[in-house]
């Protein structure tokens, strides 16, 4: 009898603790649930929660927030290692959480007291680098970080300005932030976060000097993350050179995401409207993009 009403108490207890620990997320602004139908990319998870990453409470808000419900399999993949400090080298596609899986480790290792730029994402175009800073802010919205984007064709000025203030995160073009160093507008000896997203195309000759040069103004004792849908033999090289026992993750069995196709045709021109009618008229197509 005694025994029973103890395991009782305890069942009581335990249940008390669980719903004291999910009281925060009561009042948290999430959006309904995306009931779209998602491919394997995505749902092939190991059934991990973001709570086991044991992250920051801000961080967590941020993140359901935003509509996040589960980590995808880059993201499980991903965080657990970058939140040691490791180098990570990972190969997945577009589409499937990737952006998540470098801000979410950035974020978390933050300090938010040291007025300084603590971690640089870079990136090969403008429009890239303005959505993964909105995803950092939006992701961060709670920690009070401050997030700074600069691409190359805005004005410098304005971005001296903004140096002036503390700015913990720097997304942006890597000629653009290499200029800011140069001047000495943009301290990066407590960038000990360096990431590279879209590696492929940051490596490629149009790049490598000016990421040669930039990784001279870090500290020598960084964090290194690449992300990349493919990997050519120059992050292989820089891979050797700049990373330490990088832990590699490859979630690459084919670079299109499954459930879509794609269908090529060599037409003349004056077919090509006869060739789209014939695929319309013999396939099941929910929604297409046309090149």
């Amino acid at each position: 009898m005694a025994s029973e009403l103890a395991n009782q108490l305890e069942g009581t207890t335990l249940n008390d603790a669980t719903a004291t620990n999910n009281d925060w997320k009561d009042g948290l602004n999430q959006p309904a649930k995306d009931g779209r139908q998602q491919t394997e990319d995505v749902t092939a998870t190991k059934g991990l929660e973001f709570e086991d990453f044991y992250l920051k409470r801000e961080l967590l808000m941020g993140i359901f927030e935003a509509g996040f419900e589960k980590p995808s399999p880059i993201q499980e993949e991903t965080i657990p290692v970058a939140l040691t400090g490791r180098d990570v080298l990972a190969r997945a596609k577009n589409g499937t959480g990737k952006t998540a899986a470098f801000v979410i480790p950035t974020l978390e290792r933050i300090n938010p007291k040291l007025e300084k730029t603590q971690a640089l994402l870079l990136v090969p175009t403008r429009e890239l680098a303005l959505q993964t800073s909105q995803v950092c802010k939006t992701l961060g919205k709670h920690l009070g970080i401050n997030v700074m984007v600069t691409t190359g064709g805005t004005g410098l000025k304005e971005d001296i300005m903004r140096l002036n203030d503390t700015v913990h995160i720097i997304v942006g073009t890597p000629g653009r932030i290499l200029d800011l160093a140069s001047k000495g507008v943009a301290d990066l000896t407590a960038a000990h976060t360096f990431v590279m997203d879209e590696a492929d195309k940051l490596l490629s000759p149009e790049f490598t000097i000016t990421i040669e040069q930039l990784l001279q103004f870090h500290p020598r004792e960084r964090q290194v993350m690449l992300f990349s849908a493919t990997f050519p033999i120059v992050v292989k090289s820089f891979k050797d050179k700049h990373m330490r026992d990088p832990h590699e993750i490859n979630l690459m069995d084919e670079l299109t995401l499954r459930g879509i196709t794609q269908y090529y045709a060599f037409v003349e021109e004056k077919q090509k409207v006869h060739c789209l009618n014939t695929l319309f008229s013999r396939l099941q197509i929910n929604q297409s993009i046309i090149f």
